[in-house]
């Protein structure tokens, strides 16, 4: 049996499908560290953690915020069931900086009725989605104003 010169990527969340595409790599941020599949790779599951997704068409990488979730992993075929997943471009900036914010200030409070681990996970999910966010080409808030500039002349 030949090899696959392909893998089948699809990303999924509880409320609708993000990414169903023909790749040819994908790198995954599994809870016990980062892992590649490339076509051909042994089957296995793994479960996943807040962090940054990206697969390789010909050239091109394409970036997803990913929170919490599982991988499954077939020769020609990665799954991913994700609690939250954003591609860079559908990253609202100004939202993940205030969740940053007020990750950053429940974290600073003294007070004993904080949810560390809570905001601790909400502070790396905002971080995570703005570091993906400055993937765009431009970078972040310069590519969002573009875009903005882009519809208004359009």
């Amino acid at each position: 049996m030949a090899l696959p010169t392909h893998i089948d990527l699809q990303v999924l969340t509880p409320d609708r499908g993000i990414i169903r595409d023909r790749v040819d790599e994908v790198e995954i941020p599994g809870s016990e560290g980062y892992f590649g599949v490339l076509p051909g790779h042994r089957p296995m599951l793994a479960s996943l953690t807040v962090g940054e997704l990206w697969y390789r068409k010909g050239e091109e990488k394409y970036y997803l915020a990913i929170t919490l979730g599982f991988a499954e992993v077939l020769p020609d075929r990665v799954t991913i069931l994700a609690r939250v997943a954003e591609r860079a471009e559908d990253i609202d900036i100004t939202r993940a900086e205030a969740a940053k914010r007020r990750a950053e200030e429940r974290l600073n409070k003294a007070q004993g009725d904080v949810d560390y681990e809570r905001a601790r996970v909400a502070l790396t999910r905002s971080l995570m989605r703005l570091q993906v966010s400055m993937r765009l080409p431009g970078g972040g808030r310069v590519g969002e104003l573009k875009r903005m500039r882009d519809a208004a002349r359009g």
